[in-house]
């Protein structure tokens, strides 16, 4: 399969962006080998509701200015946690607790996680 470069740019550009915003832990996932509905996935984390929801909507609102849109958003603000579906790239952004509990990087543990420093 051919991952597409313009999304490992946008992935990176998104993580660094999520990183600038004080994301915590910030990790992405390329998951192309291994998923059939994306080729990245982005993991983040927040210190509270409030701060997730608006990490998310300021994600949203920055990769629109490139006219990159969600095609979804999944979760609310009382949720912990936020799933966003840019297409071949997907965001999660969860609390501290959610992500202890939820542990998606063990899911997706047999992938190639990028420091997203290469990006810069």
């Amino acid at each position: 399969m051919k991952v597409n470069e313009d999304t490992k740019g946008i992935a990176f550009a998104a993580a660094n962006f999520l990183d600038s915003k004080k994301a915590e832990d910030t990790v992405i996932i390329d998951i192309a080998s291994k998923a059939s509905f994306a080729d990245y996935m982005i993991i983040a984390s927040g210190n509270s509701e409030r701060q997730i929801a608006n990490l998310a909507d300021d994600l949203k609102d920055k990769l629109s200015e490139n006219d990159i849109f969600a095609k979804n958003t999944e979760g609310e603000k009382s949720s912990g946690w936020i799933l966003i579906d840019f297409g071949d790239l997907v965001v999660n952004i969860l609390t501290k607790e959610m992500r202890q509990r939820y542990n998606i990087e063990k899911v997706w543990g047999d992938c190639d996680f990028i420091n997203i420093v290469e990006g810069v």
